[in-house]
């Protein structure tokens, strides 16, 4: 039973409350957020005492697990110091997407975990459903063949304006995640983008890649579409077939290479199926607590933060590639 805090009590941060109170292997003890009003309100709905300081509520509760889901300037700003305040005290830690937009702050985080051998994962819970498993089986038994090419297309309506590469770095630390997940590492990348009209940030992108095993890869991404039909769709291809994987977790179809027939898992919204996008969160971090509960080894759990790192890098070559009209390689 790991004894949990939640620090950040935004709409995300009550998220992770919820699942935690939810999750048998788990023991929610504690919320903190600079912003009293949240603390308290959530507090009162959850019955766990409220706290205004991290260092304060590590000291007083000494819990297992820290869920740091603070938000920031585009949504990353805010991740670095509750994550080493909670990583120095000997917590395990659930952070929130992007790991950090500060390239060498997630580095230490990354590092500090590793140096205190404690497990450090990211919410990139677009991989944790089992349609997105599933695909990941395939790839790994090898029924795609030689891997050959990825498409990754996402897109909601968000008109929030903030710096002119907040698209960017909000939206795709779930896509290239994703890409990586079925792929592998990604080493160049080069990027283009436009405006929708009345915007001021490059508002939707398309990114060029090419992994480190020699597939290669395109992704768009958009902030200007209302949601409505599916928003996000996946293809895998290999010499063996290619499957299409439709809004994250609704559908999931493979088409074996030379063949009429293909197989299709559907989602089962009725028979325990996931039945929105609210359950992704659940999966995740029900997964977290379960790998840390078992006694997982920290780098082999599901979504690390090297892989939150991993995907940062690629969205900063990305914006460079931008800036310079250049294909960029990944450092």
């Amino acid at each position: 039973m790991q004894r949990v805090c939640v620090i950040g009590l935004g709409p995300i941060g009550n998220r992770h409350a919820d699942m935690y109170q939810e999750c048998p292997r788990a023991k929610l003890v504690g919320v903190c957020d600079i912003r009293r009003d949240r603390a308290d309100a959530a507090a009162a709905r959850l019955g766990v005492p409220a706290f205004y300081s991290v260092k304060e509520m590590l000291a007083a509760l000494e819990p297992d697990l820290c869920s740091v889901a603070t938000g920031g300037e585009e949504y990353g700003s805010d991740h670095y110091e509750p994550t080493m305040e909670a990583l120095e005290a000997g917590c395990h830690v659930l952070c929130e997407k992007p790991i950090s937009n500060n390239i060498a702050e997630a580095e230490e985080m990354v590092a500090k975990a590793k140096e205190k051998g404690l497990c450090f994962g990211i919410n990139l819970n677009h991989r944790f459903n089992p349609a997105a498993r599933l695909a990941k089986k395939w790839v790994d038994e090898g029924r795609l063949g030689h891997l050959l090419f990825i498409n990754v297309s996402m897109w909601i309506m968000n008109p929030r304006e903030s710096s002119p590469y907040f698209q960017i770095k909000a939206l795709h630390p779930h896509t290239v995640d994703i890409m990586r997940y079925y792929c592998g590492d990604i080493e160049a990348v080069q990027c283009f983008a436009t405006k929708a009209p009345g915007r001021k940030i490059w508002s939707t992108a398309q990114f060029n890649m090419r992994f480190k095993n020699g597939v290669v890869g395109s992704l768009t991404g958009s902030y200007d579409i209302e949601r409505g039909h599916p928003m996000e769709r996946t293809e895998v291809a290999g010499t063996g077939g290619r499957f299409v994987l439709d809004d994250i977790f609704r559908e999931l179809t493979l088409y074996p290479a030379g063949s009429l027939e293909k197989t299709v898992y559907t989602n089962p919204f009725l028979f325990g199926g996931m039945r929105d996008f609210v359950d992704t969160f659940r999966d995740r971090i029900h997964r977290f607590v379960e790998q840390v509960d078992s006694g997982v080894p920290p780098e082999e759990i599901d979504g690390t933060g090297a892989d939150g790192l991993a995907a940062q890098k690629v969205l900063a070559a990305a914006i460079e590639s931008l800036e310079t009209e250049t294909v960029v390689r990944i450092q």
